[in-house]
């Protein structure tokens, strides 16, 4: 492929190769949109390696990494690779609907946005299902919103890739969580373009989530916030992420104070004492501890 890509998409690919291929297709039967495809293997164990010739053969680009390092590192590499003026990201047990890439990328053109989202249909256990209210995907200013759940979809995503190097890509620290990170971070300064129109399929409940693999998520989202003060990011809309780390804080004591941890109960609190004293290294520091406590892989 010669010519510049106006989109370059970016799959990270962990074993699920009939899911990966699902999601390959639908990239592959956008029209309208020049685009160039990055698939990143996560040193998978069942590669589709059919599938990887098939696309090297007609130009567009497969990774094969020697070592499982998580969907965030894999998504920097495909972004380190791109070519396009904008990234899209689609994770490989989703898929995208016809008209993707054309609608959104129009969408978004005419918003003079630098990055936004896609309405998306979710399957659970096979059925389609309504999103639970603070998932519901939107568009604007949606820092308050992120702080709580996560209501940026990486597969329903475009941005500029200027903006995802601005922001230095996903932080290759977390394992699980990496998306909140980002997306919370732009969205401090960002305002979210949203196209209403669904774009994307989305399916969860299948027994190799991360999220379902991993327990107790919100130890990696209070690590992220507690980077973002650490690093300056949420000037000047602190107030709002401190009330936010504070209960999510509280929540992860109480859980753990019910299950016997004592040490992540003692963690919690000597967490919540760096909060409140602004020291933010220290906390990081802390955090990292108590996620030392649980596998942080599946």
């Amino acid at each position: 492929m010669s010519t510049k890509p106006d989109v370059s998409v970016v799959i990270p690919a962990y074993n699920r190769p009939k899911r990966l291929e699902r999601a390959v297709r639908s990239v592959l039967d956008q029209q309208g949109v020049a685009f160039e495809l990055i698939v990143v293997d996560d040193a998978s164990s069942e590669p589709a390696d059919a599938l990887y010739q098939e696309l090297e053969a007609t130009g567009h680009r497969v990774v094969r990494k020697e070592e499982n390092t998580g969907p965030g590192p894999s998504r920097n590499l495909g972004a380190e690779l791109a070519r396009g003026e904008w990234l899209a990201f689609l994770d490989s047990d989703d898929h995208w609907l016809s008209g993707k890439l054309t609608r959104h990328l129009e969408s978004l053109r005419s918003s003079g946005l630098r990055i936004g989202q896609a309405e998306e249909i979710w399957y659970r256990d096979g059925e389609r299902v309504n999103p639970p209210k603070p998932h519901r995907i939107q568009g604007g200013d949606l820092f308050a919103r992120s702080l709580k759940a996560v209501c940026v979809s990486s597969s329903t995503v475009m941005l500029k890739r200027e903006l995802f190097e601005e922001f230095g890509g996903f932080d290759e620290e977390l394992f699980v969580c990496e998306d909140y990170a980002l997306w919370l971070n732009m969205a401090a300064s960002e305002e979210f373009e949203f196209c209403e129109e669904p774009l994307v399929v989305k399916y969860g409940g299948h027994d190799d989530q991360l999220s379902k693999a991993l327990p107790a998520m919100d130890r990696y989202r209070i690590l992220a916030i507690l980077k973002s003060f650490a690093g300056g990011s949420f000037r000047p809309r602190e107030d709002l992420a401190l009330k936010e780390v504070r209960r999510k804080l509280r929540i992860l004591e109480k859980g753990s104070a019910k299950r016997g941890r004592v040490e992540a109960v003692s963690l919690c609190g000597r967490i919540a004492s760096s909060v409140e004293g602004r020291r933010w290294n220290e906390g990081v520091d802390l955090c990292r501890s108590l996620i030392s406590l649980w596998p942080t892989r599946p």
